[in-house]
């Protein structure tokens, strides 16, 4: 790659953390832009995936505090989350390159979809945990959609978070920060067991992992000296705006 490539990914990487630090969708910019490089797809997925651990890290302790209280939810979901992002680490890699570039708009459509719902359900959520339920579900039953959605989060990730906090909203009874804490937490593990896995793959472009690291970290470090000052509604609209747009792109070609 040439150092303008890289200087690309930096750059997309710096804007992608703060995304996710303020809004969430960075992958909707970190991923398109290592394919326009010339990144193949599958390889820039892997590559997307193992840069932005150190994003989901930080996001994971800086909610450590509204985690208190919630080990036993862990010893259950956490396990789960794991081998979900493994199975859809290892369905990633026996997808071949051909099928998985005809799957990239879909799963950028998916992702942007995830993205304009996020702010409805979470209102709902806040809603629905005013009204204590007569019957819920016992919080066990988590586990099997949290599992369905570690899946899709090992193998593309955009809107994970989305997803998760959904299913912990209809299953268990708790307020919305705790519910948040325990889905970053969920959101780490799939990420990081991905990772992990994709260690052994052969396909990391390790050179832009590095420059991606970095960027990411500099770029959650500006989102959150800038929460409050720029509209996470605005500019999660910019992302899916970009998604689709993307999405078009590859639809075209």
């Amino acid at each position: 790659m040439h150092w303008m490539e890289f200087g690309l990914t930096g750059v997309a990487a710096v804007a992608g953390g703060a995304v996710n630090a303020l809004a969430g969708g960075g992958t909707l910019i970190t991923f398109p832009t290592l394919t326009a490089v010339g990144v193949p797809a599958v390889a820039a997925n892997i590559t997307n995936t193992v840069a932005l651990c150190p994003g989901y890290l930080g996001a994971t302790f800086a909610q450590m505090k509204d985690l208190k209280g919630q080990n036993r939810r862990l010893r259950f979901l956490l396990p789960v989350s794991v081998l979900g992002g493994i199975a859809g680490g290892i369905l990633l890699l026996h997808t071949g390159e051909h099928t998985f570039r005809t799957l990239v708009p879909f799963l950028i459509l998916l992702a942007a979809g995830l993205l304009v719902i996020q702010d409805p359900v979470r209102k709902w959520l806040m809603r629905r945990s005013g009204h204590a339920e007569a019957s819920p579900l016992h919080e066990s039953w988590a586990s099997f959609p949290v599992f369905i959605a570690a899946i899709y989060g090992g193998y593309f990730g955009a809107g994970l978070s989305v997803i998760v906090l959904a299913v912990l909203g209809l299953v268990i009874e708790d307020t919305m920060t705790r519910l948040n804490g325990l889905k970053q937490a969920i959101a780490f593990s799939t990420n990081i067991a991905t990772a992990i896995f994709f260690l052994f793959s052969g396909r990391i472009v390790w050179s832009v992992v590095f420059v991606m690291a970095v960027g990411s970290l500099i770029g959650g470090a500006l989102g959150g000296r800038l929460a409050g000052k720029i509209s996470a509604v605005a500019l999660r609209r910019v992302v899916v705006l970009i998604g689709v747009v993307v999405a078009g792109i590859y639809l075209l070609h």
